[in-house]
């Protein structure tokens, strides 16, 4: 329906490394899911995100959210972020360094609102944190204290614009769950920038795939990214992002160094160790995948 969806037609110049390109989207956002936003470095990925944010004037078009209109160029609609009811993790977490982690989370409610910060800073393990100041915390609690400060303000909408990209890999995992726990608290409908394979299929609803200023794709993760088809022989190391099962046996998709997709069966007693997140090993023996769990 109509007012359950975002609709976004909006154009933009850019300039990018290669010169100018012509931003073009045209999409369809349904509320309350989580959608990624994926494509190369430059594709124009966050300058949509900005948009949507109101931070970033499009030069022409319409932003429409239910029956809000949010943006039209036509009738010299243009609502501020603030009218907007948004939430904005941006890629340096933004916090501010001499205020406390309390402080932080607590700034930007429209009400000061001691109870709520107290229960997300509980949600997200950083209670003990409250008294000092970020930089006194590493690259992951930022990273949950900015996800807490977003959510502090109740937002319709949370817009993350490549929230882990600065993470080593090794805390990625336990962080995209964070985003899973953040997109849940709220059911806000949460738009997420990546060009990461691992976080589109650990996280993705919907993947918006945008290429050079236009979207080249659009739908589940399984549909923008694999053919269907089950590798066979294979000879590869990368991380589980789903475990699926099937009437006799399970079916891993992995996503390999190189981002790289490969489907592979295993039966119960291959897996019985292994969890989404998890680095394996995948090798063919006599066309039969065999499956080892790397140790980190």
């Amino acid at each position: 329906m109509e007012n359950d969806v975002i609709t976004i037609d909006v154009q933009k110049e850019l300039i990018s490394a290669s010169g100018r390109m012509q931003l073009n989207i045209s999409t369809v956002v349904p509320m309350g899911e989580l959608v990624v936003l994926f494509g190369e470095s430059g594709a124009g990925k966050t300058t949509l995100l900005r948009m949507i944010a109101g931070l970033t004037k499009p030069d022409k078009g319409f932003i429409k959210v239910g029956n809000s209109v949010w943006f039209d160029s036509k009738k010299g609609i243009n609502k501020s972020p603030q009218e907007r009811n948004i939430g904005f993790v941006f890629q340096d977490y933004a916090l501010f360094p001499n205020m406390t982690i309390f402080g932080n989370v607590a700034y930007g409610q429209n009400r000061r609102d001691e109870a709520l910060v107290n229960k997300l800073l509980a949600k997200f393990g950083l209670t003990e944190f409250a008294a000092r100041k970020p930089d006194k915390l590493s690259g992951g609690q930022k990273q949950r204290v900015a996800l807490a400060r977003a959510l502090a303000r109740k937002p319709d909408f949370l817009l993350l614009d490549e929230p882990l990209s600065a993470l080593d890999s090794s805390i990625r995992t336990s962080l995209q769950n964070e985003i899973l726990k953040a997109h849940s608290i709220t059911n806000a409908t949460t738009l997420l920038v990546s060009h990461d394979l691992t976080e589109v299929f650990r996280l993705a609803q919907k993947v918006i795939k945008i290429e050079n200023g236009k979207i080249t794709g659009t739908g589940k993760p399984d549909d923008i990214f694999l053919n269907n088809s089950i590798s066979g022989k294979v000879q590869i190391t990368g991380n589980i992002v789903k475990i699926q099962k099937q009437d006799t046996f399970y079916l891993l998709t992995v996503v390999t160094g190189m981002n790289q997709i490969v489907k592979v069966t295993a039966f119960e007693n291959e897996i019985h160790d292994l969890a989404e997140g998890d680095k394996i090993m995948v090798f063919s023996k006599a066309f039969n995948p065999l499956i080892m769990k790397v140790q980190n």
